[in-house]
């Protein structure tokens, strides 16, 4: 297990940047990298957000979509970048806190050189199984994986993704023998789970809501301490006997590390001030997400218990992205 002051370093200087004459910040456009393209929940998220803070901040913020990798190749490009407040990630775990435990071949190191500014919201995930699945609840699914071990199927969208490491957590856990099937993506996985080549599957629950209402999957639990306004009726993983599988899918800002702290301080109002609004906060309810609105120090301390647990998870299971 990481140390706490390993834990600590991991997490960079985030708030120890060297001051910086930046009291007249911002004088220009601020660039919001979002590292996926158009469309998804996170670029939506971003552009809602961006509308907010700029009003506060007094200037644009432009919306850079830059795919690739996983979204690394976006984190690298803002953890490159002069920090000086004018160029910002949208990010998520899987740019930050799982890459250091999973990526052999890493370009840059997340966690010492991108720093927190604002936890903006967190989304759900949902373990879902075929409307004709035999399983009803958590634990019909792991009594059906124990009596059929290595003979049942779970999709994820990729090795070393969300929906792959949190359904590996859950194996070590119940002891159980599920063997992964990666996909390019949720629509080709959601497919193959309602045709029956996959059983089970972890997924966003704005991901699974339209499926789940037109009776081709039912839902089991959400991996969340509290339930999704997507699901009430759903329960939590803590409630169907395995908090060991909560798991929180944030979405934050993040600057390159060595921005200067008063840089900082306005940034963490603005888009903390921004993802509070009730406007933002009924649209994010409705895109399926929990709206948070937590400043930099909060923050880090989520950052930390993910990397935490991203650790553990890579290492008892073995999974590697080559």
């Amino acid at each position: 297990m990481i140390g706490r002051r390993r834990l600590a370093a991991l997490l960079g200087t985030s708030l120890l940047a060297a001051p910086a004459r930046a009291d007249d910040f911002p004088t220009k456009p601020i660039t919001l990298v979002v590292p996926f393209t158009p469309g998804g929940s996170i670029d939506m998220l971003a552009r809602l957000v961006a509308q907010q803070a700029s009003a506060t901040l007094g200037q644009p913020i432009v919306i850079d979509n830059r795919s690739g990798a996983g979204g690394l190749i976006a984190a690298a490009s803002v953890a490159k970048a002069e920090p000086d407040g004018y160029t910002l990630l949208m990010a998520s775990a899987a740019q930050v806190t799982i890459p250091p435990w999973i990526n052999r071949s890493l370009s840059f190191d997340p966690p010492r050189e991108l720093v927190p500014v604002a936890h903006l919201a967190d989304t759900p995930m949902v373990l879902i199984v075929s409307a004709s699945s035999k399983a009803q609840t958590v634990g019909d699914f792991i009594a059906l994986a124990r009596a059929n071990r290595g003979g049942l199927n779970y999709a994820s969208t990729g090795v070393g993704t969300i929906s792959n490491l949190v359904m590996e957590s859950l194996k070590l856990a119940a002891d159980i023998d599920v063997v992964h099937v990666p996909y390019r993506g949720a629509a080709p996985a959601l497919a193959d789970l309602h045709s029956g080549q996959v059983q089970a599957m972890f997924t966003s629950t704005p991901s699974a809501a339209p499926m789940v209402a037109s009776g081709r999957f039912r839902p089991l639990a959400v991996t969340t301490k509290a339930r999704s306004p997507l699901m009430p009726d759903v329960p939590t993983m803590a409630e169907a006997g395995w908090p060991t599988a909560e798991v929180v899918v944030w979405a934050g800002v993040m600057a390159p590390a060595g921005t200067p702290r008063v840089v900082i301080r306005q940034l963490e109002r603005a888009f903390v001030e921004a993802s509070l609004t009730p406007e933002t906060r009924e649209r994010l309810v409705v895109f399926g997400a929990d709206p948070v609105g937590a400043g930099t120090k909060a923050f880090a301390e989520v950052l930390q218990k993910d990397l935490a647990l991203w650790q553990r998870v890579a290492q008892a299971s073995g999974v590697k992205v080559e």
